[in-house]
C-alpha cells in the first residue's frame, strides 16, 4: 500500500475501497445541479479531488461496469491517465452511448480510479526486432478460441 496525498474540495467523502480486495475507488460527481446527457453526448464532470502521486505511479480513471451495462454510460478516453506530476482537479469525460437520456446527480458515483505502478522506457533504436511465432499478426490473428 502506498500513501497518496489528496485534497478534497467537494462535498463528498474521500474515496474509499468498497471491499478489502477492491482494486479501485469510486469517484463521485462534484456538481451543483443534475447533468443530463442525451444519446451520444459527452461532458466533463469534476470530482473536487486533487492528488499527488509518488513518482512511478499513475491513477487510471475507468468506467463503472454497472453504469456501462445498465445505462450505456461510460468514460471516454478510458483508461484516462493521471500522471504523478499533475496537480489539477480530477475530471471525468462521461459519454452516453445508449439511445436514452441519462441524468447524473450530484454525488453520484460516476467512475472508478485505480492506482498503478509504471515504468518509463529507455528507448533503444535498432534496425531489426527479434522474431516470434506471432510475428506481425495483429487484430484477430490468434483466433477466436
Amino acid at each position: 500500500m502506498i500513501d497518496v496525498k489528496i485534497i478534497n474540495r467537494s462535498k463528498n467523502n474521500l474515496p474509499q475501497y468498497e471491499t478489502p480486495q477492491s482494486a479501485g475507488v469510486d469517484l463521485r460527481a462534484d456538481i451543483a445541479e443534475k447533468v443530463t446527457l442525451g444519446p451520444l453526448e459527452r461532458t466533463l464532470i469534476g470530482t473536487g479531488l486533487y492528488i499527488s502521486l509518488p513518482i512511478g505511479y499513475e491513477a487510471q480513471v475507468r468506467p463503472r461496469s454497472g453504469m456501462a451495462f445498465k445505462h450505456g454510460l461510460t468514460v471516454l478516453n478510458t483508461p484516462g491517465t493521471i500522471d504523478a506530476d499533475y496537480r489539477g482537479e480530477i475530471k471525468v469525460i462521461m459519454v452516453n452511448i445508449s439511445n436514452e437520456e441519462y441524468t447524473i446527480n450530484p454525488a453520484e458515483r460516476i467512475a472508478q480510479m485505480v492506482i498503478a505502478e509504471h515504468q518509463q522506457a529507455n528507448w533503444i533504436q535498432v534496425e531489426m526486432l527479434d522474431e516470434t511465432q506471432r510475428g506481425e499478426g495483429g487484430f484477430g490473428s490468434t483466433g477466436k478460441n
